[in-house]
């Protein structure tokens, strides 16, 4: 967990792109998280921020 939205954007993207599965991004009690969207059950606690997935092959901003 980390309080810093940019650091856990940019841990995501890399293990995304590491791993090669999807990851999400999420607040929880005022702290973000990121773990491979597979692995999130329930997430009626949890604030999904952005999802990473390394085989969307759109166009970066």
């Amino acid at each position: 967990m980390s309080n810093d939205l940019v650091l856990a954007q940019s841990h995501a993207f890399a293990l995304a792109r590491t791993l090669m599965v999807p990851i999400t991004v999420f607040q929880i009690d005022g702290a973000y998280g990121v773990l491979p969207s597979d692995e999130i059950d329930d997430a009626d606690e949890l604030h999904v921020i952005h999802e990473f997935d390394p085989h969307d092959r759109r166009p970066a901003h």
